[in-house]
């Protein structure tokens, strides 16, 4: 992509999400990112660009040379087909479809795309699959999402497949995921690969068949401070600072 500050830093799209904040006794709704996505693209060579979920944003994929889709609240069932689960927690049907919309021109442009958590279900729901609305109903155990009273991160063993990109960007015998969802892939979109999985048989990685770079992963990376994917996808989208392979955890 042609630079216009001429530093020759590849941009990464982010698709923001939305929350209420108080900001000085201010109650808000804001447009944001985890400051760890901004924060280990900027290192990797890259310059991270706030994507909000608005209709015509996909527009902008013509000037992006990656996308990240982070994690986020669950998606609306009835974009596979299914009423809501009792505990499902969808974020806004507009927004969904935007998203949608966003990474399929992403993935025709051939552009690297990360997908996190929510964003590899999303992928797996762009390309015609479905998700288990609420694990602990499959698995019998919580231990994805902890039933804790603050944010915790659940830790799995992860078995990858040989040869797959995941394993080649991970490059380590026993990975780890350190994640904090409740749903998770069902039946495996058309033109995806599953490419990981949990020790209960839950997909915990995915890829996009055919693409030069589009992974998904069910874990949260961007929460601990493992950057490897983040500088795998600063490196697939032409970062000058890396070369393959990225660092281990650097």
């Amino acid at each position: 992509m042609n630079d216009p500050a001429g530093a020759g830093r590849p941009v990464i799209g982010i698709c923001a999400r939305t929350a209420p904040v108080t900001l000085q006794g201010s109650d808000l709704v804001v447009s944001l990112a985890l400051q760890s996505h901004v924060a280990f693209l900027s290192e990797a060579g890259c310059t991270p660009l706030l994507l909000p979920l608005l209709p015509g944003v996909d527009g902008l994929v013509g000037r992006l040379d990656g996308l990240l889709v982070p994690g986020g609240p669950d998606l609306d069932p009835a974009l596979y087909g299914e009423a809501a689960h009792p505990v499902t927690r969808a974020m806004s049907p507009d927004a969904d479809r935007v998203e949608l919309t966003l990474v399929r021109a992403a993935l025709d442009a051939e552009l690297p795309v990360l997908a996190i958590c929510r964003g590899m279900q999303l992928l797996n729901v762009l390309h015609g699959g479905s998700l288990h609305q609420h694990l602990p109903d499959v698995t019998g155990h919580d231990g994805h999402r902890p039933g804790t009273p603050s944010f915790t991160l659940g830790h799995h063993r992860l078995k990858l497949q040989p040869g797959s990109r995941i394993a080649g960007v991970l490059d380590e015998d026993e990975p780890e995921s350190a994640c904090h969802h409740h749903q998770a892939v069902d039946r495996l979109g058309a033109g995806l690969t599953a490419t990981g999985w949990a020790e209960d048989g839950t997909v915990e990685a995915v890829e996009v068949t055919d693409h030069p770079f589009a992974i998904g992963v069910q874990w949260e990376a961007g929460h601990t401070p493992d950057k490897r994917l983040h500088h795998a996808l600063a490196q697939a989208a032409g970062s000058p600072k890396f070369t393959w392979p990225p660092n281990s955890q650097s």
